[in-house]
C-alpha cells in the first residue's frame, strides 16, 4: 500500500475507473495528486503521533494516508457517500482511521470529537471548497470545541482575505472574523497544477492557530464589523450610521468613536481588531447607560 501512495495521478486514475467515480463540480471536487504538497500540509498542521485530527473532505484519502501515517488518530467527514467504496479500499490498511458520512455543516462536530477523540484536543485539516469556506469556519469557530488549530487549503484569493491586515487591500470583514478567534498565516501557496481535476484558480494553505478570547459581547461584536465593511467606500461614522437597525442620528455614534479615539473619517479596512474590540465595548456600555437612545444594534 505505501509503496503506491494515492497521490500518483497514475493511482487515483485506476481507482476512480475502477469505482466508475465522476468529479461533481457542485462539491467542488479537486484532489491533490502531489506527494510533495501533501506532506508540505501535514507539516504544516505540526501532525505527529501525539495529534488527533478531525479531517474535513477527504476525497479519496490523498491527504488521510499522509495524515494517518504521522497522526494518532485521524477522523475524516465526507459528504460524497459515493466515495465510500474507494475509501474503504485506500484506508483499509490504517487502523487509526474513521470516516464519517455527512453534512459537516449539519453534524454535532462536539459529539463526534468527544466520541472519537475521548474529549481530547484535536487539530483540524481539510481542502474546503470555495462555497463552504467561511460556513466551516464559523462552525469550527463559535461552537466551543476542543480545537488547538486549524489547516486549510483554500482558493488563494480567500487566502489572502483570512490573513490580511488592517489597510490591505485584501483587509474585510473575513479578516477580522478569523483575527477575532486565531492568528492566521499562509504557510505556503499551492498551483492549480496540483489537482485532478485542474481549478482555474491557484491555492493556498493557511494555518490559524486558536489561541486568542476577547471579553467582548461577541454578537454585538460581529455586528458593528458587518455595520462598517457594509459600506467600504463610506467613512466608518457614515457605514454606521446609515446601517438599517442603528441610529440614524450620527451625533452619538461620533461620540463613541470619539471615546473610541477612532478618526469618523476612516474607513472599515483601516481599523484594526483592537479597535473594533475597544469601539464594540465602547458601544456597549453606551447602549446600558442610554447614549444610543431605544433603537439598538441588535
Amino acid at each position: 500500500m505505501h509503496d503506491k501512495r494515492l497521490y500518483s495521478p497514475n493511482q487515483i486514475r485506476d481507482i476512480l475507473e475502477q469505482h466508475g467515480f465522476n468529479f461533481s463540480k457542485a462539491l467542488g471536487q479537486n484532489f491533490l495528486i502531489d506527494g510533495n504538497i501533501v506532506r508540505k500540509i501535514c507539516d504544516a498542521a505540526g501532525v505527529d503521533e501525539n495529534t488527533n485530527v478531525l479531517e474535513i473532505g477527504p476525497g479519496i484519502g490523498t491527504l488521510t494516508e499522509e495524515l494517518a501515517m504521522n497522526a494518532k488518530k485521524v477522523v475524516a467527514i465526507e459528504l460524497d457517500e459515493r466515495l465510500k467504496p474507494i475509501l474503504e479500499e485506500t484506508l483499509r490498511d490504517f487502523e487509526n482511521v474513521n470516516v464519517i458520512y455527512g453534512d459537516c455543516l449539519k453534524l454535532d462536530l462536539k459529539e463526534i470529537i468527544e466520541r472519537e477523540f475521548n474529549g481530547e484536543r484535536i487539530s483540524v485539516v481539510a481542502n474546503l471548497p470555495y462555497y463552504v469556506t467561511t460556513p466551516i469556519l464559523e462552525k469550527l469557530f463559535e461552537n466551543d470545541l476542543p480545537i488547538d488549530s486549524i489547516t486549510v487549503m483554500v482558493q488563494r484569493e480567500v487566502a489572502m482575505r483570512m490573513t490580511a491586515q488592517a489597510g490591505a487591500k485584501d483587509y474585510s470583514s473575513l479578516s477580522v472574523f478569523v483575527r477575532f478567534y486565531s492568528e492566521p498565516k499562509i504557510e505556503f501557496k499551492v498551483p492549480n497544477t496540483v489537482f485532478m481535476p485542474k481549478p482555474k484558480v491557484d491555492s493556498a494553505v493557511v494555518k490559524m492557530e486558536l489561541n486568542k478570547s476577547y471579553d467582548v459581547d461577541k454578537e454585538l461584536f460581529f455586528r458593528i464589523v458587518k455595520a462598517a465593511f457594509s459600506k467600504r467606500r463610506k467613512t466608518i461614522i457614515n457605514a454606521l450610521s446609515s446601517y438599517e437597525g442603528i441610529d440614524k442620528d450620527k451625533q452619538s455614534i461620533k461620540e463613541i468613536l470619539y471615546i473610541a479615539d477612532i478618526d469618523e473619517n476612516r474607513r472599515a479596512e483601516d481599523l484594526t481588531i483592537e479597535e473594533y474590540i475597544n469601539l464594540t465595548k465602547i458601544w456597549d456600555m453606551s447602549l446600558k447607560v442610554g447614549l444610543l437612545g431605544k433603537k439598538r444594534l441588535y
